[in-house]
This record gives C-alpha cells, structure tokens and sequence, in this order.
C-alpha cells in the first residue's frame, strides 16, 4: 500500500545503491481499498534492478491453481528459469486453460469481488470494536486484519496461560475452534492475523467464537 512518493523516495535511495536488487510482492495489486495500485518499477533509474513477483491467486482469486510470475531484467528471469526448471514441473493444462482466461477477459469480476471484501472489511471491524481489549488498525488492501492483542498476554482460562501471540493462536484454534496465524510470523509478536476471505456468515461465527473464547481468559 505503499504511495507513489513513498515508492519515490525510496527509489532514490536505491538509485544510489546499484548493487541492490527490489524484490517487490505486488501479489495483491488489484485488491487495493483506496486508491491506484503503485510498483517501485515505474522509476527508470531502478527499473531493471526490480524483480515483481505476481500471480492469478489473489486478484483473480485463483489460489489453488498454484500460477505465479515475475517480471525481471532478462539475466535475472533467465537465471531463475535455470534454477525453477530443476526444482519443480510445468504448470499444468487446466490452470494455463484458466490463467488464458482470466489474463484475456476484463477485470468486472475482480472488482466486484473487492467490492465484497470491502463490505467484510467494515463488517469485521464493527466485530473487532465489540471485543474488549483489543485494537486494530483498518486494513487498506488483501483481506485481513493485524490486531494488536497483548492486552492477553499474561492471562488464563485456568488451563491454558497466554504469553504471546503463537499461545494466543493455538488457544483460538484448541478452545474456539478458529484458526489465525500468530503475528510472529510477520514481524509483530504483538498481533495475530485474521483472513476475512470467507463468507460473512461465517466471519460472523467465528468472531462470535473469537469473542467468546477470549471471555474466558481472566
């Protein structure tokens, strides 16, 4: 979600860095809540020392059909083909059928679907407000949240005791039967992540379970 000129100012950071190579994830360009999807690439000083890494799983909601690319200088690309082509297989016919399909047709079902991850997004915000304890930034693109939910570390349900956010994930899946992902993962031991790539129906329940579970933690 970065800025043209934050993607600026860091451009010319690098400019001035000639061996650094930019790997930049832009796996989720189109799922983008407020405003123009923005690549570090667009700046010719840096342009062909960025390495964009994409694929059909986020913005054409094709997960399991396992498509990625990137978009690279020839020797870097070349050079990753060398490695790829001893490591794993060819896509198969099915998903280059489909990524044809999906790359060939227009982009109204992909905006339709951001428009129904907004209306989650809002949803799951008036779910988290609900809990006490815990605070959560609004998310501007993907499909999740990163609450901040120390305000638990240090306390139990009387058999299980929470000291940080993998205890917290596991006491959610065990007692509430939700799965997230500790925010260690990402960087912050402070936060857990929760995916609203689901129905509201059942992002419903599971902050209903979420609630309920942390209740019980004193």
């Amino acid at each position: 979600m970065y800025t043209k000129q934050e993607l600026r100012a860091l451009a010319d950071v690098f400019a001035s860095h000639p061996k650094i190579f930019i790997i930049s994830d832009e796996i989720y360009e189109y799922i983008n809540f407020v405003g123009e999807h923005e690549s570090i690439a667009q700046f010719e000083e840096i342009k062909e020392r960025v390495i964009i890494i994409n694929g059909l799983s986020k913005g054409y909601a094709m997960t399991g059909y396992r498509l990625g690319y990137i978009a690279a200088n020839p020797s870097v690309a070349k050079a990753c083909e060398k490695l790829q082509g001893q490591i794993t297989s060819g896509a198969n016919a099915v998903t280059q059928r489909a990524a044809i399909t999906a790359l060939l047709s227009d982009l109204r079902p992909t905006q339709e679907m951001v428009k129904q991850f907004e209306l989650r997004r809002q949803r799951v915000m008036d779910l988290v407000e609900e809990i006490p304890g815990i605070e959560c930034a609004k998310p501007e693109g993907a499909f999740y949240i990163f609450p901040i939910i120390k305000s638990y570390f240090g306390k139990t349900d009387g058999e299980t005791t929470i000291h940080n956010s993998s205890d917290l994930t596991m006491y959610l899946l065990n007692k509430g039967h939700v799965s997230t992902v500790s925010g260690s993962a990402f960087g912050d031991d402070d936060c857990i992540r929760i995916s609203f790539a689901n129905s509201m129906e059942n992002i419903e329940k599971g902050f209903l379970r979420i609630k309920d579970a942390l209740a019980k933690l004193k």
